[in-house]
């Protein structure tokens, strides 16, 4: 089966609003031209989310413009730094200093889930030149995925086009909106691909599995239903967001990495198998985790390292990493002493 755009569109909007995205269309949003963020949405989420703590409409305000003035000139900085923020939080200092200082999350992590979701299309942003991206995917006003779909009928069109829309096009003319990016998917329906604005276009992978019990790997239109249903579960996508995406420290190039889902799956796996089998209850074997040459096992295990520090039933663990090569002791040095605020340890 080979979709046009517009039914790709409407497939993967059906398919969303099956998983809890309700769709907008673009004109139906109350906003300026050039504006990207849904601000009512994010003004209602903190005001409910942290009406306990009294949060003013001064402090509300404070917080949108913090993330609002970011420059969009500096992308991949500003990318870094609201992504930090997205999946960190970050502590607000009050308007009234008699009060202590609230930390703040931008999305809800808790399985309590009170976050406002949204699956836009046909939004017209003005920046440099007007653009209509296909899809965006909004949580709490924040713009953090974008879609971008391209006709499997047309011979002459292909997903290529699709990433060279996304990371060219959209990022000269409309760099405001990708500020707030975590991930991009490209699509023709049947070839399904997602992965990071700065990434080259070899390093965007489909997302072949649901659950990550199945024994078959999924491809072509079943990959389609395998990234809705797997990636953009909701507490999927919440937890790809707060913890497998990682900027390192300081970099040369813009280096920004999203897990592939054996990675996802294999460090929750293995930090579920920890916790189970943790001393004095358990034996102590967390498990064991093969992984082919090149597959990105390095990667996985920074990612568990942020799951494993993280833990507050683990309280910050010691971890040690023993390899059986040099030039495995160099990389996974550079690569992890250049994590520290990603593992969240001073200490590496």
């Amino acid at each position: 089966m080979k979709f046009s755009e517009a039914q790709l569109e409407e497939a993967i909007i059906e398919l969303l609003g099956e998983q809890g995205y309700p769709h907008v269309l673009g004109e139906d949003i109350a906003r300026g031209p050039e504006e990207v963020l849904i601000k009512d949405d994010l003004r209602e989420y903190l005001q409910a989310r942290y009406a306990a703590d009294g949060i003013t409409d001064g402090e509300t305000e404070f917080i949108i413009n913090k993330i609002q003035r970011l420059p969009a000139s500096d992308l991949y900085g500003s990318n870094k730094i609201c992504m930090k923020l997205v999946s960190d939080g970050f502590l607000l200092k009050r308007e009234d200093r008699s009060h202590k200082d609230l930390f703040i999350h931008l999305i809800d992590y808790s399985p309590t889930d009170q976050n406002i979701y949204k699956m836009v299309n046909q939004l017209e942003i003005q920046g440099f030149e007007k653009r209509i991206p296909d899809g965006i995917l909004y949580i709490n006003g924040l713009p953090l995925v974008v879609f971008e779909f391209k006709s499997a009928i047309r011979e002459e069109a292909t997903i290529h086009d699709a990433y060279v829309q996304l990371t060219t096009r959209y990022r000269r003319d409309i760099p405001e909106l990708l500020k707030y990016n975590a991930l991009c998917v490209i699509s023709d329906g049947v070839n399904n691909k997602m992965g990071s604005l700065f990434a080259a276009y070899e390093f965007y992978y489909a997302w072949r599995k649901v659950t990550g019990d199945e024994k078959i790997e999924r491809d072509g239109i079943d990959s389609l239903f395998t990234m809705i249903n797997g990636l953009f579960d909701k507490g999927r996508l919440r937890d790809v967001i707060h913890n497998f995406i990682f900027f390192p420290d300081s970099s040369k190039k813009e280096e920004k990495i999203v897990c592939r889902y054996p990675q996802y799956y294999a460090a929750r796996k293995l930090f579920a198998n920890i916790q189970e089998h943790r001393r004095p209850e358990g034996d102590g074997k967390g498990g064991t985790y093969f992984g082919a040459t090149g597959c990105g096992k390095s990667f996985t295990m920074l990612f568990l390292s942020r799951l494993l520090m993280k833990s507050a039933a683990l309280a910050s663990p010691t971890l040690v990493l023993i390899t059986d090569r040099t030039d495995l002791d160099d990389q996974l040095s550079r690569q992890f002493t250049g994590a520290k605020g990603y593992i969240g340890d001073e200490e590496i």
